[in-house]
């Protein structure tokens, strides 16, 4: 559905239809960005931008993401440069700004990313509990970024470790190699690095954010080729994730973790979780172990739309009792 654009007049150049502030350009709090308005259509539910966008925040630090009475904010790196995006939600149309070289393409991509490419309304529950869910968090969209880096490094960055531990690896890595969000985006927003700052950070600075080499050979293995793996976010999912799997170190796990962000995919299951199979399990069946193959047969009613299953799950917060220390999975935490 097209949306309804309106720039602003601003001493800016304008490009695409869009004024675009240029990177550096000194910004304010008045400082206007271009707009997009934009309405889904004939809307199930309002949207809520939380349980749409949230997956995308890595921790409550996240310098990419805020979220504050003026709006949601994201900082992104598009392919035509960083971006900063304010959205706001009224009257079930959403309202966005955007600032920097990469305004105009967040614009663009402004109904996807709030869930334009989903389809809901093919979901079927099969369980009581998933459908108390689904009625409780009708506002839930999958959210499509098109951007694939950005899932990427932070998701390599979670491999085998604690949540706090990749958070904070992230915001370290981000907010010392990365730049500071284009226009009046709240303090300490920054846009992560580009690709080749990304294969300059010397071996101590990884070490210093508490990165293995393992998770940073990945990482390097990936901006090499970052055009490549960008080129995935407009692939069918399945065809994606076998494009990020070429990479050595990037298996299923991480990678349905990345397209279910990048390409909106309702079906990819995360894979190799510490903790998924036996939340899923326990939630459905009430058994406090379960198998990545166990976990699947229990979704496979939901097939197309298994990941969103599995997000209405973990919403439902039915989780198993702790028999060991916890070390919670990122996608879990952000829900």
């Amino acid at each position: 559905m097209a949306g309804r654009f309106t720039p602003k007049p601003t001493r800016t150049t304008v490009r695409g239809g869009h004024t675009v502030i240029p990177q550096g350009a000194p910004a304010g709090p008045t400082t206007r960005g271009a707009t997009r308005s934009w309405t889904p259509e004939a809307p199930e539910a309002p949207l809520d931008l939380g349980l749409t966008l949230g997956p995308l925040r890595r921790g409550p630090a996240d310098p990419t993401f805020r979220t504050t009475p003026a709006g949601l904010w994201r900082a992104s790196r598009t392919p035509e440069g960083p971006a900063t995006i304010r959205i706001t939600t009224k009257q079930g149309t959403a309202h966005a700004e955007s600032w920097g070289p990469g305004a105009a393409w967040m614009l663009d991509q402004l109904p996807h990313l709030l869930g334009q490419s989903d389809t809901p309304d093919e979901f079927e529950p099969h369980h009581r509990l998933v459908a108390q869910a689904q009625k409780k968090r009708q506002g839930l969209r999958l959210t499509r970024t098109g951007l694939v880096l950005e899932s990427l490094i932070p998701s390599i960055l979670e491999q085998k470790v604690t949540t706090d531990e990749a958070y904070r690896a992230w915001r370290l890595l981000v907010r010392k190699h990365g730049e500071p969000a284009p226009g009046p985006a709240p303090d300490h927003m920054y846009v992560m690095p580009d690709p080749q700052t990304w294969r300059m950070i010397p071996s101590w600075e990884w070490h210093r954010a508490g990165v293995d080499n393992k998770r940073a050979s990945t990482i390097l293995r990936a901006v090499r080729v970052a055009n490549r793996l960008e080129e995935a976010a407009a692939m069918e999912p399945e065809q994606a994730q076998e494009r990020l799997e070429l990479i050595p170190g990037i298996g299923p796990w991480t990678s349905a973790e990345v397209v279910q962000r990048s390409n909106g995919a309702p079906d990819a299951v995360t894979v190799g979780d510490l903790h998924l199979p036996h939340i899923i399990g326990y939630a459905l069946t009430g058994a406090q172990s379960t198998t990545d193959e166990r976990m699947l047969e229990l979704l496979a009613p939901y097939k197309g739309q298994r990941h969103r299953a599995a997000r209405y799950i973990l919403l439902a917060g039915r989780t198993p009792p702790r028999r060991t220390p916890k070390m919670p999975k990122a996608d879990i935490a952000r829900l």
